[in-house]
């Protein structure tokens, strides 16, 4: 009979020794953010590369430094817009290059704007003669679209294929304007993509 009741004493002791431990546990998180929770029992370990940001730089023929691109927010509201028209359709907004890159696509610019600059000194606003200066620069003709834009003026679209990987712009009576692009956050070529989020 004395060992039954050791028994039971032991089995006791151990219950209230668990529930004790694990009431002190209790309240130690905060089940409105399981994310730092789970960072507080898994710390990040050292030693492990972490994504930063890629400098920009200087490139040749640039007159000036580059600007760091920023997200503005409104200074002193934390309130979440309720306009999500900018957040649901980020995915038609072009990669911006940097580093090597970005001078790769700085000099693409400037080859395919002195190309197309006689072009519209000419008035010669037709898709053809567009696309004939862009392939005649070396670019594939099945990679080269141009599209006519009203009377005076013509779009184009080079999907280059490597870096600067995208070229894209225009030949108006206005101006001769390009601009390169990584591609899209949701595409896989040149084209925007015509869904995402």
């Amino acid at each position: 009979m004395t060992r039954t009741s050791r028994t039971r004493a032991g089995f006791g002791m151990l219950s209230w020794a668990v529930v004790a431990l694990l009431a002190t546990g209790c309240g130690t998180q905060r089940a409105d953010d399981p994310a730092e929770a789970y960072r507080s029992t898994h710390p990040t370990p050292t030693g492990i590369a972490t994504p930063s940001t890629a400098k920009d730089y200087r490139c040749p023929g640039e007159s000036s430094p580059p600007t760091p691109s920023t997200t503005a927010t409104p200074s002193g509201s934390t309130v979440p817009p309720t306009d999500h028209y900018a957040e649901n359709h980020g995915y038609r907004d072009p990669l911006p290059l940097h580093g090597k890159s970005r001078c790769d696509g700085l000099a693409a610019v400037g080859r395919v704007k002195t190309a197309l600059e006689p072009l519209r000194r000419r008035g010669d606003f037709a898709p053809d003669s567009v696309r004939g200066a862009l392939t005649g620069l070396g670019y594939s003709a099945d990679k080269v679209r141009a599209y006519q834009d009203g009377s005076a003026g013509v779009n184009f679209l080079i999907d280059i294929g490597s870096s600067p990987w995208c070229l894209e712009g225009a030949v108006s009576r206005s101006a001769t304007t390009a601009d390169a692009f990584g591609g899209y956050p949701d595409g896989t070529g040149c084209e925007p993509p015509s869904g995402g989020h």
